[in-house]
């Protein structure tokens, strides 16, 4: 019997564990160099939050970027179905007052209704990105930020968008699989993404999907988030739900 209480004890400890990971507000914060990066832009912040699900953003989070961020990237799946839309536009809410904010749509976004979502984005001008882009301009020079929300007519959407090869151009997609999809010649030397939640939960290293987290290509930078929420069970195991802070700066070389 006792063997049968211990082994429960572990169960429940494990599993508050678990809970506590998936609550976590941590902020990563990464500087990134680039060559290409326009002066006007160098030490340009961004916040990137993807995933956030049923979870109330935490002041803890926004405390730490308030009055140091330039511009607000939100990653997809800023819902799901049930999340009650006046929690939805509370989120919106505290973002938009700390920095113009753009957002990308994933998978679970159109479960609360399509048209509901967008009011409360607009009534925020937060922009929405929808295989489109957003030119952001400081001293003449400029940042652009692109957004990718179908995989399949991806391809059609980068030759529409027309982004030049001069520019520098960070691309967002909810959908990490979008690096195979990018074209031969791109001037994309960062890509956004979410969506597999690092594999929310992970057991000896190993999980259901890619582990969130910052990889280099020969041409281009791939950041995964795990994200800042979860769906299903709120539990995490080795994937700690996270939001980052980027800084971009330039290189001399």
């Amino acid at each position: 019997m006792s063997f049968i209480i211990a082994g429960g004890l572990i169960v429940v400890v494990f599993t508050l564990f678990m809970y506590v990971e998936s609550k976590r507000n941590r902020l990563r914060e990464l500087t990134l160099t680039y060559k290409t990066l326009p002066t006007a832009f160098n030490g340009y912040r961004l916040f990137f939050i993807s995933d956030i699900h049923r979870r109330t953003i935490s002041n803890k989070v926004l405390e730490k970027v308030k009055n140091n961020v330039n511009f607000i990237i939100i990653g997809g799946d800023l819902c799901e179905k049930g999340v009650p839309l006046h929690r939805i536009e509370a989120n919106i809410k505290k973002l938009s007052k700390l920095a113009p904010c753009v957002f990308v749509w994933g998978n679970n976004d159109h479960e609360v209704g399509t048209e509901h979502l967008k009011i409360i984005l607009k009534k925020y001008s937060v922009i929405e990105l929808v295989n489109t882009k957003k030119v952001i301009e400081v001293k003449q020079e400029q940042l652009i930020l692109v957004g990718i929300d179908d995989l399949e007519s991806a391809s059609d959407s980068f030759r529409s968008m027309e982004v030049s090869m001069d520019s520098f151009s960070i691309l967002i997609c909810h959908y990490p699989e979008i690096a195979a999809k990018l074209p031969s010649k791109y001037p994309f030397p960062l890509v956004l993404s979410g969506h597999t939640h690092g594999g929310q939960i992970r057991l000896f290293g190993l999980g259901i999907a890619r582990k969130g987290g910052l990889y280099r290509y020969a041409q281009f930078d791939l950041l995964i988030s795990n994200g800042y929420g979860t769906t299903g069970l709120p539990l995490r195991l080795g994937a700690p739900a996270e939001t980052h802070l980027i800084t971009l700066t330039q290189s001399n070389i």
